[in-house]
């Protein structure tokens, strides 16, 4: 199996647990990994602090981080190969500006990079109701060749914890992303 090289960007919407969850279960496929570069916005950071109560994203130093300004990371050019990127959870702002191409940060450049190469972009958006906009534009990141996977959870595998259910969550973002996981299978 080829290693995988991803780029987990995180925003400042509400749903920090999905990003801790996703960090966790990248940690346990790292077998499967060649490189994992992180970016997060300063909204994101606060959002961690605020839902998790703290800074826990400090502790993965198996990833390597990267500032939201620095155009000099090797995902922010086509040419390093990076296969996969999932923002989690994504703002609708963020959104919005891959939407129409504005690359004015790290995660909007990435998003277009992995887009114009027809590599896999996923975007777990986590807001409710969603306005016109919102549906418009997340059409439009599907008609350019990103996914759109809702940060909606799932219940039939009776989760007990909140890291369970955003599991449910993480577990179908793994499986859009090609990782081998172990996960609940209706009816396996």
């Amino acid at each position: 199996m080829m290693k995988k090289k991803v780029i987990v960007a995180v925003t400042g919407a509400s749903g920090a647990i999905y990003a801790k969850v996703l960090f966790d279960q990248l940690y346990a496929l790292r077998d499967q990994i060649e490189a994992v570069g992180v970016v997060m916005s300063d909204n994101a950071k606060e959002v961690w602090q605020f839902e998790l109560n703290n800074q826990n994203y400090n502790d993965f130093k198996d990833f390597t981080f990267y500032n939201k300004n620095d155009f000099n990371a090797p995902f922010a050019s086509g040419s390093a190969k990076y296969d996969t990127m999932i923002i989690v959870p994504c703002s609708m702002g963020t959104l919005g500006r891959i939407a129409h191409g504005i690359s004015n940060d790290l995660i909007s450049r990435a998003a277009d990079v992995v887009l114009k190469e027809r590599r896999k972009l996923i975007a777990v958006v986590r807001d409710t109701p969603f306005s016109l906009i919102h549906i418009n534009n997340m059409k439009m990141v599907t008609e350019a060749g990103g996914i759109i996977c809702p940060a909606n959870p799932s219940f039939y595998s009776l989760p007990k914890t909140i890291e369970e259910v955003a599991g449910t969550v993480i577990s179908r973002v793994l499986d859009l992303a090609g990782f081998e996981q172990e996960s609940y299978r209706w009816n396996e």
